[in-house]
């Protein structure tokens, strides 16, 4: 194959998704059958086949047992909005999501647990030290938006009133008001953002499909250089994306 020549099946999955990008396969637009793209393209069934794989992979289109393959409908992706830390009356939901635009509720569950090596790590904590581990569900105006799976170090937090981050005299605040309650100071997070692809039951969570990317933001909160809380803050790569306001100092 010569230099930078495309496989027949790439040039004709790119050929069907500018057709989808374009709206002439419009959403819920049934794909022309595997007998139709191998007549319309003069290819053989097997790269007509690998084709509509590509389309599927992608997202762009959807099996129906016993119907066909359809044309999806794409999400309108919505911002999630990132601005660093905030002190005073900041819920979690604000937490992870700074803008004031957006109406969000979320559900939450902890549970002590032993930290594992990856945990440890981010922590800077031995393998094995207890931890309180939140998962968290956020919705945005009632469609479930972020995911959240929160670790704090007992050593920190253990037997005072902040142990639980749902319950006690400051439950539902974020990391920075909960931390200053017992004389720690956070005063710097780190953020870093990736992407994967999503495992089952994220995706059942968010409404989503399994193996379609999300976006992972892997989040710090910091005490005079010691860690007082990492989490992994999850969403649809395909639906959301995540915008900074980082001031110019």
């Amino acid at each position: 194959m010569p230099f930078g020549e495309q496989p027949a099946y790439l040039r004709v999955a790119g050929d069907l998704r500018q057709k989808i990008v374009n709206g002439v396969l419009a959403p819920h637009t049934r794909l022309p059958s595997q007998a139709r793209i191998r007549e319309e393209y003069g290819v053989s069934d097997t790269v007509a086949l690998e084709a509509r794989k590509v389309l599927m992979a992608e997202g762009l289109v959807e099996g129906r047992s016993g119907s066909g393959t359809y044309v999806r409908e794409q999400p309108v992706p919505r911002r999630i909005a990132r601005a660093g830390y905030h002190s005073g009356g900041c819920t979690p939901f604000r937490q992870e999501q700074t803008d004031e635009r957006v109406r969000g509720t979320w559900e939450s569950n902890s549970e002590q647990e032993a930290a594992s090596s990856v945990v440890a790590a981010r922590l800077r904590i031995p393998v094995g030290a207890r931890v309180m581990r939140t998962r968290y569900v956020f919705r945005a105006e009632g469609e479930p938006s972020m995911l959240s799976t929160s670790w704090e170090p007992l050593a920190v937090t253990g037997r005072t009133p902040v142990m639980l981050p749902e319950e006690g005299p400051l439950a539902g605040r974020g990391v920075v008001e909960r931390m200053a309650a017992i004389d720690v100071v956070v005063d710097n997070v780190i953020e870093e953002v990736g992407a994967r692809p999503g495992l089952a039951e994220e995706a059942m969570a968010l409404g989503g499909v399994p193996g379609h990317a999300v976006l992972v933001i892997s989040r710090t909160y910091f005490a005079g250089g010691r860690p007082v809380e990492t989490a992994d803050v999850i969403t649809l790569a395909a639906r959301h994306r995540v915008a900074y306001h980082l001031p110019v100092k």
